[in-house]
């Protein structure tokens, strides 16, 4: 591994010249033959592109001998697929055609980066920048918007993503490339992430263990880092948001830099919240946070290779929630609260052959996790300096190494082929007073093909991955008494597969059918807990003979579009043998009630639908409407814990390119109706339903030579008091954030 990561960096600081092909061209519509200014010209394989200027006109240079699809898209235009084989001479005249369809971009997290119309698997794809506009306070809360994908949350400073009624390590969760692994086992663990620096958020709904392992038993959430400047461009920027709710505030600041081969970025954000105010006008003590963040990346590119090295440093310090209790504006951290930090060092290579590459990832993850709690009755009172002396309760290191190596094969005929191999090395360390789980190794190795076949109608893609994973814990305790941990050394295999089509019934109509078996091995967690902590509200007893989650799902998605309108329905049925959950035991240590590890097989099934109007010649005004419903079910028919209520989610809204002296301008206004969750799990209580109205408007204008962009929000705008069945805070009773106002500015120079 260490060999083929120095022969990687080898490649990357060479300069080895080569000689240059390029593409140029004008962009044109197609009614009228007049120039389109600011077309995107996007070849995905190269992961390189060019904006044309105001006579139409671009140029892509350093292209590797070989067959590439360009992506030409602009606002108001149908998405168009070119195909180009290099060298190319000619100039390319490229004829848009006028549409009202909204635009559409390269799905990444799938392989061969189709565009979503010509994808066999139906991914939920949105660019950070719109989730922002619905005034999202953090990435998590964000998310939630897409349909089928909701958040379970303690507080507002804490948020896992679940799709399709599966979070935690169902879930697995991709940043900068590289796979994210951070204490993610436990529903009170953040994902450590943030927004900032992040260009757009992808949702594969369903097993996707064939591309990415373990832990993508339900989903993927692959988030796409922000893209470096155009060559010879330099990007500027810096902006505030404020939220009423929490008095919070988050500022953002970044510059990016291109030459024709070298690229640079940088990017920081920092977000501080006090309590957040339910409807009934009370703050929820210790629900306070804050976030700070760094992003940079170096990129390089020539004929033959392409180089992005990341880094990203994200520390978080946030309250746990217990109680409605004193009631304070202080952002100051209150005990207990976590403290994490978070390192992602990833290395992204590309080597280019004729009509064929080969991509190397490599990631360095650090995750340190700390807990602090109460040790001397300080428990109510804000931290003074000097309290923490005696350290934190619960600390962990996760150090995680993981590596990702696929060929992508020359074209035979209609075929495109990828082999690959992923996988990682890991070690969790303690150096807390309490320990959860053991200090302990996990390696894991996968080998996968895949195949994409295509013809003009019809699109199939199958493949087929074998995978190893072994978990080795440490003894520590002493045998006999309750903190002892018995060592364990475990192995666990699984064959899996996909098949999938995509066929056009006629024209602007297109069914997609998929059919994929996953697997999830059980993490340290469920193999070798034994013990509490706050945040929890329960003592966890690990299960050593546990084993593989498998599962099949069926997904079946129609999809209809054209001028005026667009439909789409997407149902599945998921069957998992051996689900692993937690069972209460009647049993109480220290005043904690006791759970334990248990499995049995479960099936979850139902869809979303949605709608999105935006009648011709009215290009401005759009009307979407989308329906999520999930069902979860044990085999001796109990319900699942934490399984989304249905939801009903309505919004108007209207869009202007030009208004005045105003660009880009929007307002929109949406109706979330959650319905009344009634089929809950046995240590769950019934939820009632509620109706969230959240209203924006916003647009960006010139200052001299300074864009500028200003957004305005509000959620829960009537103030309802209400409780997400995904809350962790229901058993206590405390109701979700109340109403928020959210006001951004930002700067671009």
């Amino acid at each position: 591994m260490y060999k083929l990561i120095y022969l990687v960096l080898a490649f990357a600081v060479s300069s080895i010249t080569f000689a240059q092909n390029s593409v140029s061209g004008k962009v044109i519509d197609a009614e009228t033959s007049e120039p389109v200014m600011s077309a995107s010209i996007y070849i995905s394989k190269l992961e390189k592109g060019a904006l044309t200027n105001f006579e139409g006109m671009f140029q892509i240079d350093n292209i590797s001998p070989g067959n590439y699809n360009l992506v030409i898209s602009s606002i108001g235009y149908s998405t168009r697929t070119l195909n180009v084989s290099f060298p190319f001479d000619e100039e390319l005249i490229i004829k848009l055609q006028p549409s009202a369809i909204e635009m559409e971009a390269v799905i990444v997290s799938t392989p061969f980066h189709k565009l979503q119309s010509e994808n066999v698997v139906r991914v939920e794809r949105e660019t950070i920048d719109n989730l922002n506009k619905s005034g999202a306070v953090n990435l998590a809360e964000g998310i939630a918007l897409l349909p089928g994908v909701e958040t379970v949350t303690t507080g507002a400073g804490i948020g896992k993503p679940v799709i399709r009624g599966l979070s935690s390590n169902r879930v697995l969760v991709y940043a900068q490339g590289v796979r994210l692994e951070n204490q993610q086992y436990g529903d009170e663990h953040g994902l450590g992430l943030s927004s900032s620096g992040v260009e757009s958020v992808e949702v594969i709904k369903g097993p996707a263990s064939l591309l990415y392992g373990s832990d993508a038993l339900g989903g993927v959430l692959y988030l796409n880092p922000e893209k470096y400047a155009l060559p010879a461009d330099t990007e500027v920027d810096a902006g505030i948001t404020y939220h009423s709710n929490s008095l919070g505030t988050e500022t953002n600041a970044g510059f990016k830099t291109s030459g024709d081969r070298l690229k640079f970025l940088v990017r920081g954000n920092y977000a501080t919240h006090s309590d957040y105010e339910t409807g009934k006008g009370m703050r929820v003590t210790n629900s306070r946070f804050d976030e700070k963040d760094i992003k940079t990346g170096i990129g390089y590119q020539d004929e033959k290779y392409r180089g992005d090295l990341r880094y990203n440093y994200n520390n978080s310090t946030v309250g746990i929630p217990e109680e409605i209790g004193e009631q304070s504006t202080s952002k100051k951290e209150l005990l207990p609260y976590q403290q994490i930090d978070n390192h992602i060092l990833s290395f992204d290579n590309k080597l280019f052959f004729n009509n064929s590459s080969l991509d190397i990832k490599v990631g360095y993850l650090f995750n340190n996790r700390k807990e602090f709690e109460d040790h001397h009755g300080q428990e109510g009172n804000e931290v003074e300096n000097g309290e923490e002396e005696e350290g934190p309760a619960l600390e962990m290191h996760l150090e995680t190494l993981n590596y990702d190596v696929k060929y992508n094969s020359a074209k035979w005929g209609n075929f495109e082929t990828i082999f690959g191999v992923q996988g990682m090395f890991q070690t969790n360390k303690n150096f807390g007073e309490e320990i959860l789980i053991p200090n302990a190794d996990v390696s894991d190795v996968g080998i996968l093909a895949l195949t994409h076949y295509h013809l003009d109608r019809l699109d199939i893609q199958a493949g087929v991955r074998f995978d190893n994973r072994v978990i080795e814990s440490r003894e520590m305790g002493v045998f006999g008494e309750d903190e002892y941990f018995a060592p364990i050394d475990k192995s666990f295999n699984s064959y899996n597969g996909s098949f999938g089509i995509k066929y056009d019934l006629f024209s602007q109509f297109i069914s997609r059918f998929n059919v994929a078996t996953g697997f999830r091995a059980p993490n340290l967690a469920e193999l070798t807990s034994n013990g509490s902590h706050e945040g929890t509200n329960r003592f966890e007893l690990g299960n050593p003979d546990l084993t593989n989650e498998q599962n099949l799902q069926l997904d079946l998605a129609l999809e209809y579009r054209n001028e005026h309108f667009e439909l789409f329905t997407n149902v599945f049925y998921n069957n998992i043998n051996d689900y692993i959950f937690l069972n209460p035991t009647n049993r109480f240590i220290e005043g904690d009630p006791v759970f334990e590890y248990l499995q049995n097989d479960a099936k979850l099934y139902g869809g979303e639908a949605g709608l999105h109007l935006h009648p011709h010649p009215v290009d401005w005004l759009h009307l979407e409407s989308s329906l999520a419903i999930v069902k979860g079910e044990k085999e001796d028919g109990e319900n699942l814990p934490l399984i989304p209520a249905t939801s009903i989610t309505n919004t108007l809204r209207v869009e202007f390119e030009k208004a005045a002296w105003f660009k880009n301008t929007y307002s929109f206004l949406t109706v979330k109706s959650v319905l009344d969750q009634e089929n809950m799990s046995a240590f769950e209580t019934n939820t009632p339903g509620y109706n969230l109205l959240s209203a924006g408007i916003g647009g960006s204008f010139n200052l001299n030579k300074t864009m500028i962009n200003l957004r305005f929000s509000g959620n829960n705008l009537l103030n309802e008091i209400y409780i997400s069945h995904l809350s962790r805070l229901k058993p206590d009773g405390i109701p979700d954030r109340g109403r928020n106002i959210s006001l951004s500015v930002q700067a671009s120079f």
